[in-house]
């Protein structure tokens, strides 16, 4: 569909976030993305859902282009602002009793994988005031603190065109 990454390994391609994410979980298990405690896992799971499935299908590209060919430019901001903000607000509760230096304690887990990005995009390519979350603030100073995060942002990636580094994309949409 050519709106997720893929993954090559060998003679083997796999596609989709989540999939690859669960698969190089299994492959690489000396640092396990799930928590052994129950309710941490659990937790991971439905935060990994409401990025996966309620937040980040309303920013894709295509709703983003219907809403400003039929709707209008501006619209575009309003949505993308209501859906990140129900989100957030959602994550924000879910994680406050569990996080640590991240969300769901001290070790990077399957949330920390989804959410990291999520946050430190969503400030970036929407100019997005996430002051009225103040857990998942913290959580992006955190994230952006790990080097394997800061590596694997957009604009450090070898492909990434250097014209767009630093402009709001949701303005070239």
């Amino acid at each position: 569909m050519g709106f997720v990454p893929t993954l090559l390994d060998g003679d083997m391609v796999l596609a989709e976030s989540s999939a690859i994410i669960l698969y190089l979980d299994d492959k690489y298990p000396q640092h396990p993305l799930l928590p052994h405690d129950l309710k941490k896992r659990a937790i991971n799971y439905q935060a990994a859902n409401i990025i996966s499935s309620t937040i980040q299908p309303t920013l894709r590209i295509p709703i983003l282009a219907y809403i400003r060919d039929n709707i209008g430019p501006d619209e575009r901001i309003t949505w993308v602002h209501k859906h990140i903000g129900k989100g957030f607000a959602a994550l924000e509760i879910l994680v406050k009793d569990h996080a640590g230096k991240y969300a769901t304690g001290d070790d990077i887990c399957l949330v920390d994988v989804l959410l990291a990005p999520q946050i430190i995009g969503t400030l970036e390519r929407y100019n997005f005031d996430i002051s009225n979350y103040p857990l998942l603030s913290r959580l992006s100073e955190s994230y952006k603190q790990v080097p394997a995060i800061r590596n694997a942002l957009p604009e450090n990636q070898p492909d990434f065109p250097k014209e767009l580094k630093g402009i709001i994309l949701i303005r070239i949409y």
